[in-house]
């Protein structure tokens, strides 16, 4: 009998450079979209998906993440004397989210490299890996969808969907059979190819299930593209050994560690919110109105 899908690892070691200067001092996983980091978010998908214990790999400078999620009690004793109880209530919320354990990647090795300093706390058993840079707003949770995928045949799921051919040379790249409506089997993949060599546009998004045998693979895997230990490096290795399948999740991804998808996500989550949406989208109308009037007068003046 195969074994259920309990935990899982989400890295957090990056430094953000993208981000600078506002990541100089805090982890750029820490960086609010509206008013939640999007680290919450990410957390908030695999509860919602059924998983029960969180490891977060993180790096130097990363105490603000353990600082979040563990109890504020100065802070909840200021917001009970002031009977804030709605605030309150999400304060303690996010420190009883789920059992959430931290292990410290001690060099920037490459995301292979991060999986596997999770080795001891997974032990021998399926698990999800969840990238910080990826939030998907989908009705089923990203990650529920692969585990659902899972249940049905009992190996390592890939969370993907395809994007555009340009794009192909920033993500790990499929070589796959389609097998059934939203499933395919993985023959090959290939790191951020040559966009005239990319076998696909079929594109790995930051969600994965990975049997455990991952591991012994990563301990003997050489560094890849940009010298770092590449996980789809590791995985191309396990696909050799062991079936690997690809799901193509429903839902939209946002790319939150790029400045235009953050920007993205912030709006849109921006309009999903009641307290929120009306006055937002009044000054978007009357922004889109500005720019509008500001082409013609271009136009005009060409």
């Amino acid at each position: 009998m195969s074994k259920r899908v309990r935990k899982a690892i989400i890295p957090a070691a990056g430094l953000g450079t993208r981000f600078l200067p506002a990541t100089k001092s805090q982890p750029k996983e820490m960086l609010p979209i509206v008013d939640k980091p999007t680290l919450q978010y990410i957390i908030e998908e695999a509860i919602q998906s059924g998983i029960e214990e969180i490891l977060i790999v993180t790096g130097r400078s990363k105490k603000s993440i353990e600082d979040h999620f563990d109890r504020s009690v100065e802070l909840e004793l200021e917001l009970e004397q002031k009977g804030k109880t709605e605030m309150l209530e999400m304060v303690q919320d996010i420190s009883k989210m789920a059992d959430i354990y931290y292990i410290r990647q001690k060099e920037p090795r490459g995301l292979g490299h991060a999986i596997s300093c999770a080795r001891s706390f997974i032990g021998n058993e399926p698990f999800a890996v969840l990238l910080g840079d990826d939030i998907v707003d989908s009705e089923t949770p990203c990650l529920r969808q692969l585990m659902d995928a899972y249940e049905e045949y009992k190996t390592s799921i890939l969370g993907v969907q395809k994007v555009a051919k340009e794009d192909t040379n920033k993500y790990g790249i499929l070589d796959v059979k389609h097998i059934e409506g939203r499933v395919y089997k993985v023959r090959d993949m290939v790191e951020k190819p040559d966009i005239d060599k990319s076998p696909s546009n079929i594109a790995i998004l930051g969600r994965y299930i990975i049997m455990p045998k991952i591991f012994d693979i990563l301990e003997n895997q050489a560094p890849g593209k940009g010298g770092e230990i590449q996980l789809t490096d590791a995985l191309k290795t396990l696909a050799t050994q062991e079936a690997i399948y690809a799901y193509d999740f429903k839902g939209k991804r946002y790319d939150v560690g790029d400045k235009l998808g953050f920007l993205q996500a912030t709006v849109d989550f921006a309009l999903k919110r009641d307290d929120l949406k009306d006055e937002f989208e009044e000054f978007l109308k009357k922004k889109g109105a500005e720019l509008i009037d500001k082409d013609k007068s271009l136009a005009l003046v060409k």
